[in-house]
């Protein structure tokens, strides 16, 4: 019989003891976000967990912003126009307030965008951000980023957490929330008054409702909150939890799933021995049993053999590999060949490969899979840490933005120098014409290659209570928190 570790079922038995009637209306938002603690953190000096990229959301602010549904909307920014064939473009900046009172600024403004876009910050946008050329202050309420070519997609990218504008000293923004209170177990956020509502006729302030208590812990403490009748959301869940959800006894009509795009699969971060060779690489992509995985481990999720998930800013269609039209048993009768010739070439009994996957249930429900396919073309498989030393490291990551270039050079951890070339040559393209056919090249470069072999699209879940009739699923997988109810707007 197998059991939960017992933490987990600590947490689900306090939840089961809790059922109760659902949250009434007129109470503060109750919120958690999946990972470590939801604290001030600044992106130019260290990449964010989940939670800390909710809590600076919350409290801050870039140029722009997404809405409940991914789109891009005001932010720091009131409007903004492009110029100059698509290389610059101006920001006109509102009425804003940093927390103790003091005027925003232009010039505060670009100096934080400046240390965002630095070749030296560790934001992790910044490699994207390349194309800069400059940002400057052209008046007090207005500034300009210029471009060294035309990046009609650039508005995605300072729409990120990573590009809020926050005050490096005190790590502060500019709303949409002010930390009331910081607790133990979270943080009270009361939404930022704005000027046009305080000179609204009797407006009094925020009210109850409007107020989110956040949270940032471990998932299977925030679906025991959950399902304790003492939260209203659970933000940030991944194929590594999932497993709980059912064992939480989470209702379905509480479930909600992102059609998230980006990357779900195995990235060859080691070339020597058996995957030294583009036809080795190629031979593990075919041992694996895309359906049965997503059947299991990625509800609402579709297999996928390409490493592009549609023709995106490529001037082709993604790349399809040359056996992904055989059946899985074809696949794997020419994969068990290459490997039997492999081992002779080689003069070597077995073939081994150590597999970088991440802990929880959900991992451990996909190594089950994973291992069963690499033995059936007799390679035999050894799960690793994430960060130890492996053959293949997992990548579960959702794009920023919706350009083919992001999947080119977050999948290629090990290509070929023909590869790189291709991808930087599209990143420095003078045309977007041209941009297209290098990405094109890349793809084709990369999925010949076998460096990264794709599974599915990232699965990404929320737990939602009813109440919340603002929250909409969207491919960017994410949800300000000012924006989860109707009647609070």
């Amino acid at each position: 019989m197998n059991r939960l570790p017992l933490p987990i079922a600590l947490a689900l038995a306090l939840a089961a003891a809790g059922c109760g009637e659902p949250r009434p209306d007129d109470v503060p938002v109750v919120a958690s976000a999946i990972g470590g603690e939801a604290e001030a953190a600044n992106p130019s000096r260290e990449p964010l967990e989940f939670p800390e990229a909710v809590f600076l959301y919350a409290t801050a602010q870039g140029l722009v912003r997404f809405d409940s549904n991914g789109q891009i909307v005001a932010g720091l920014a009131e409007r903004w126009i492009v110029i100059d064939e698509g290389r610059s473009f101006i920001f006109r900046l509102r009425d804003a307030e940093w927390p103790d009172g003091s005027e925003v600024t232009a010039q505060q403004v670009v100096r934080a965008l400046r240390r965002a876009t630095a070749s030296n910050s560790r934001n992790p946008l910044a490699p994207y951000l390349e194309v800069v050329d400059e940002i400057v202050e052209m008046t007090p309420r207005v500034i300009e980023v210029r471009l060294r070519r035309s990046r009609p997609d650039l508005l995605q990218l300072f729409a990120q957490p990573e590009m809020a504008i926050v005050r490096p000293q005190t790590l502060g923004g500019t709303g949409p929330f002010r930390v009331e209170e910081d607790e133990q177990s979270g943080v009270l956020l009361r939404p930022a008054i704005d000027s046009e509502r305080i000179a609204e006729e009797g407006y009094e302030g925020p009210g109850p409702a409007e107020f989110v208590q956040l949270h940032g812990e471990r998932a299977a403490l925030a679906l025991a909150r959950f399902a304790a009748r003492k939260s209203d959301l659970v933000l940030g869940g991944t194929f590594v939890d999932w497993p709980l959800v059912g064992a939480a006894g989470i209702a379905p009509a509480n479930i909600r799933f992102d059609p998230a795009l980006g990357l779900f699969g195995l990235a060859v971060v080691e070339q020597d021995g058996f995957l030294a060779e583009p036809e080795n690489r190629a031979a593990v992509a075919m041992a694996i049993d895309r359906d049965a995985i997503v059947q299991r481990v990625l509800p609402e999720r579709t297999p996928v053999t390409t490493l592009l998930p549609e023709q995106l800013d490529s001037s082709a269609a993604p790349a399809v590999p040359q056996w992904a039209a055989l059946t899985l048993e074809e696949r794997r009768a020419r994969a068990r060949a290459r490997v039997s010739v492999w081992r002779q070439e080689a003069e070597v009994d077995s073939v081994r490969l150590r597999v970088a996957l991440p802990e929880g249930p959900g991992a451990t429900m996909l190594w089950a899979h994973l291992a069963a396919d690499l033995r059936s073309i007799g390679i035999e498989g050894e799960r690793v840490a994430m960060r130890a030393d492996a053959d293949l490291r997992l990548i579960d990551a959702v794009a920023p933005y919706d350009s083919a270039r992001w999947f080119l050079v977050t999948a290629c951890r090990l290509c070929s120098e023909d590869a790189e070339l291709a991808a930087e040559a599209a990143r420095d393209a003078p045309t977007l014409q041209n941009r297209a056919q290098r990405i094109a090249e890349a793809d084709a470069l990369l999925s010949a290659e076998h460096v990264f072999i794709p599974i599915a699209q990232p699965l990404r879940w929320s737990i939602v209570a009813l109440r919340l009739d603002a929250w909409q699923r969207n491919s960017r997988a994410w949800h300000p928190l000012d924006q989860l109810r109707n009647d609070s707007e």
